[in-house]
């Protein structure tokens, strides 16, 4: 979209257009208590040059060198080969939305289409979505579906489901009158399936654990299936860190009904957050209730291949109330990002990356469980919980002038778990990283 500037000469032709006299006359239509009533307090305008200068000098204020992290709890600092942010770039590609022309769009219709056949390769699972916003809003949209499918209004979520997952899918949720109820976990890390078993009733729409879980703990989602389908309910599992599908049965083989969940290790950067990509699989019983919008293959009149959106129910398509959802888009830019890193990794090199994950993950814990203590007792993949001899804020705190993000405090979720942090390796992480981490922390336990 193109930015259109309007100087002040043309503002009173604008006004009259829309039967207005003044910018003043205009604004009347906000409340009161909405409008600003004195001048914004913004610096001078400034020349490119200035500009420029004075971005250098802010950029400067930076911790000089690369700080060594150990952060993951949803956002994790893989390695994107070149080839991925090269592809990225090119003038075909170079746009977030979603192509409706595809007479002129194939190539990015193609590549969508192959994005989604990856994702169900994935998760074991028989049809996937275009992609949808981020991980978060697709556990809430795989609620909201569950919730249109069974009609019911009792929903679990797993205490060791990502909290901002949760939180987002209770604010999509709060309109339809869903009742959550939380699964706690027990003392091992993972969800207490004991619980959820004496508690899932015949109300239960849903029921939502993640894998791995937000500890980095692998859930039995074989044991959570059975449950959840003894009692009529939809099974949804969410997958923060997808690189561990690579080694573990996907979702779809333990009975899942929906796997959602967030693709930004695949080639997509932190960039404090976002954007990301939220991918979206399903049964294809379940074809007609998928949110967002989905590429399908087909031929054209001279029977040659060819790629088309297809199924989009979303509300802009007259479908009014009756739409799946009103997701104006997907996050085509990103899922091409998806779809390059897991081609150019290929399925053994996405298996090996996930085995050096896993690898520094079970050195780290060995390291540093000699020294400080591990609370959760189940498997875990690339991340793990620590304890700490003192709160832990402080101890981050006192890490960072070392140069070492030092992990994820869960106090900031979990209010009792004052002294643990999450800690994660990726492949980005070296021995000479890890031993640093246990020389640092040990330093600050005997200096305290």
């Amino acid at each position: 979209m193109r930015y259109i500037p309007n100087a002040e000469n043309d503002w009173p032709e604008m006004l009259a257009a829309i039967g207005f006299k003044n910018l003043e006359d205009l604004i009347t239509l906000l409340p009161e208590p909405l409008r600003l009533q004195k001048p914004l307090s913004l610096p001078r305008p400034l020349s490119e040059m200035e500009l420029v200068e004075h971005l250098l000098t802010l950029s400067e204020k930076n911790k000089p060198g690369k700080m060594k992290s150990f952060l993951g709890a949803g956002a994790y600092d893989h390695y994107s080969p070149a080839v991925v942010d090269h592809i990225l770039r090119r003038s075909e590609f170079y746009t977030a939305y979603t192509p409706y022309q595809p007479e002129i769009s194939q190539g990015t219709l193609q590549a969508i289409f192959e994005f989604q056949t990856l994702i169900c390769q994935l998760t074991g699972m028989e049809v996937a979505n275009a992609s949808v916003y981020d991980g978060a809003s697709a556990v809430a949209e795989a609620v909201l579906m569950a919730h249109r499918l069974k009609g019911k209004k009792k929903c679990f979520l797993s205490a060791t489901l990502h909290p901002e997952a949760q939180k987002v899918t209770r604010t999509y949720a709060a309109p339809l009158g869903i009742e959550f109820l939380e699964i706690p976990y027990s003392p091992d890390g993972l969800t207490d399936l004991d619980f959820l078993g004496q508690k899932i009733d015949d109300h239960t729409f849903a029921v939502v654990l993640q894998q791995p879980n937000f500890f980095g703990c692998l859930e039995d989602i074989e044991k959570a299936g059975q449950i959840i389908q003894a009692r009529g309910a939809l099974f949804i599992v969410a997958v923060m860190e997808p690189l561990a599908l690579a080694l573990l049965q996907p979702p779809g083989a333990w009975g899942a009904d929906i796997v959602v969940g967030e693709g930004q290790s695949f080639g997509l950067p932190l960039s404090f957050g976002g954007p990301y990509v939220g991918f979206f699989a399903t049964k294809e019983s379940f074809l007609r209730a998928l949110p967002g919008r989905l590429v399908g293959e087909t031929v054209d009149q001279q029977g040659r291949r060819g790629f088309v959106l297809t199924l989009a129910t979303r509300e802009q398509h007259i479908r009014r109330e009756k739409a799946t959802s009103n997701i104006c888009t997907n996050q085509a830019l990103c899922a091409l990002a998806v779809l390059v890193y897991l081609t150019i990794l290929g399925k053994e090199g996405l298996k090996k990356l996930a085995q050096i994950n896993l690898s520094k993950c079970v050195y780290a814990k060995k390291i540093l469980g000699s020294k400080f203590s591990l609370p959760f007792s189940a498997p875990t993949f690339n991340e793990f919980v620590l304890s700490l001899p003192k709160d832990s804020p402080e101890v981050l705190a006192q890490l960072l002038p070392a140069g070492i993000i030092a992990g994820f405090p869960l106090q900031k979720f979990y209010p009792h778990l004052k002294r643990e942090i999450l800690i994660c390796l990726t492949e980005k992480i070296s021995k000479d990283d890890i031993h640093l981490l246990k020389d640092k922390l040990e330093n600050l336990v005997e200096g305290a």
